[in-house]
């Protein structure tokens, strides 16, 4: 479940405003509407702690590293025999994230009443998200438990991995125009003032481009502060943008388009999905289940409806692969294994294939964007550092001229 927060009105007028859990957007003005209240605004609360079904809520974020080392050594326990409440226990005195050694508390409590694992996991979903829960219910059912949980930590691993080459071929060249534009702006403050001087001594008129360099060196020297609030306010604005229902729509269809990121982001939702459905197949969750709880891990709107209206068909007796054929964003590579694994009955181990394959493009589109834009980078500061450079000696050699 999420939480949203919402703008409505009542049937009289008047604007009110809430918060609701809710597995989607839609699911959310149904509610509103059974309330008889005609929704406005819809955001998602995507980083909100929050509380389910009578568990507690608390600060702090356990980081999937964490996690992924409580999974692994939860696995060993239980195939080593340790019954499931020794070894929450074992591991919560072992924990070295203050969140999730309190939310074992709550599930060694919960299981100390006779509550199974799952069932107790299921009231802490700031720790242990819907996959989570689905996989250790269906582990217990099949009494695979330690299986499930080996197979937990190393979809937690793959994914940590996938998400950090994705931010860090994101964030490169962030920060080398970060970094280009302090540069630009240590010049144009401080190094530009010191030409000034000697220009005006000179008494000729400067050259129209020195005459605008000047005029943006003064601009910052003078208005930076106006420059730094709108930037930090432009940020602020675009993540509230990006926050809301309609904001994420957009971005989400502007940032798959985008050449170059745009590939990298739709083959690494691809890599997601397919890891998370074999994940969960693999462990017993049925199909709708599994397509469902994938869809909210994809990462982008644009796949995640893909994906849920191939649930709708499959839900009324259709091949996986015949409503994935009808969604453009899905690659044919993708359909065509995944034809092969229903034919075969090896669904789950066709679409681990394709989460390596898609790993390995994410490995191969980092290394292509760094190549690319590294280059780009550096000629476009070279370029407005020429600039620069080229305004200020125009002087120079006007006065040279003069004098000879």
């Amino acid at each position: 479940m999420s939480r949203f927060a919402y703008v409505a009105k009542t049937l009289d007028g008047k604007t009110v405003k809430g918060e609701v859990e809710a597995e989607n957007d839609s699911e959310v003005k149904i509610k509103l509407r059974a309330q008889q209240l005609i929704p406005l605004n819809i955001v998602l609360k995507m980083d909100v702690p929050r509380s389910h079904g009578g568990g507690p809520a608390f600060g702090g974020r356990v980081k999937p590293k964490d996690l992924q080392i409580f999974t692994r050594q939860f696995a060993v326990l239980i195939g080593a025999g340790v019954p499931v409440m020794q070894s929450v226990e074992a591991l919560m005195k072992g924990s070295n994230s203050p969140a999730l050694r309190k939310g074992l508390e709550g599930v060694a409590a919960d299981i100390g009443k006779g509550k199974r694992l799952g069932e107790s996991l299921a009231r802490f979903p700031n720790i242990f998200d819907r996959l989570y829960v689905n996989l250790v219910k269906a582990g217990e059912e099949a009494g695979a438990l330690d299986i499930v949980l080996e197979r937990l930590a190393v979809y937690i691993e793959k994914s940590v991995a996938l998400r950090g080459k994705v931010m860090g071929a994101l964030w490169y060249p962030a920060i080398i125009i970060v970094v280009a534009a302090l540069v630009i702006s240590a010049i144009m403050i401080f190094v530009i003032p010191s030409f000034m001087e000697m220009f005006k001594s000179s008494g000729s008129e400067l050259p129209w481009l020195t005459q605008k360099v000047v005029e943006m060196s003064q601009f910052l020297s003078q208005k930076w502060y106006l420059i730094l609030a709108g930037i930090i306010g432009s940020v602020f604005l675009f993540k509230q943008y990006r926050n809301s229902i309609s904001g994420r729509r957009l971005t989400d269809r502007i940032f798959i388009q985008v050449p170059l990121f745009g590939d990298l982001i739709l083959k690494s939702s691809i890599a997601r999905l397919s890891r998370t459905l074999s994940t969960l197949l693999s462990s017993g969750v049925g199909i709708i289940e599994a397509f469902e709880i994938a869809a909210r891990v994809a990462g982008n709107w644009v796949i995640e409806q893909a994906i849920r209206r191939a649930k709708d068909s499959i839900a009324k007796g259709k091949a996986i692969a015949t409503p994935l054929a009808k969604e453009r964003i899905i690659p044919s590579m993708v359909i065509t294994m995944i034809n092969i694994g229903e034919q075969t009955g090896a669904l789950d181990t066709m679409l681990g294939k394709i989460a390596d394959f898609y790993e390995d493009e994410v490995d191969n589109v980092v290394g292509a964007l760094t190549s690319v834009i590294e280059p780009l980078l550096m000629v476009f500061l070279g370029g407005i550092i020429a600039v620069i450079v080229i305004a200020m000696y125009l002087p120079i050699f006007q006065m040279a001229g003069t004098m000879g």
